[in-house]
């Protein structure tokens, strides 16, 4: 079994959190074209609504690592940089990544 997980864990202005949630909703699904990717999740933390984490899900790592390399990637984050909440751009997440090692 080879599956590779990573999150992506931020937080937002409370105010703003349904904002962020949609333009989740809306997202360009980009991801989902790239070799290796399995799902997508948006996590929203039960006890504070203003943490929100990214969950994605990759057969391997490498499959990963070239996502992150694409320039599909790149062209996403560049539009987040540009967004015109600038509060909301400036987020910066906590990224961690695991290896499934049981199922």
């Amino acid at each position: 079994m080879h599956i590779f997980s990573v999150f992506s864990t931020f937080k937002v202005p409370g105010e703003k959190s349904e904002e962020v949630i949609s333009i989740y909703q809306n997202r360009s699904r980009k991801v989902d074209q790239a070799p290796g990717f399995i799902d997508f999740f948006l996590l929203q933390n039960e006890n504070h609504p203003d943490e929100l984490t990214v969950q994605l899900l990759f057969e391997e790592k490498k499959d990963y690592l070239n996502w992150v390399r694409s320039s599909q990637f790149k062209e996403i984050h560049d539009l987040e940089k540009k967004y015109p909440d600038q509060e909301l751009a400036k987020v910066i997440p906590t990224v961690t990544k695991y290896k499934v090692v049981s199922r």
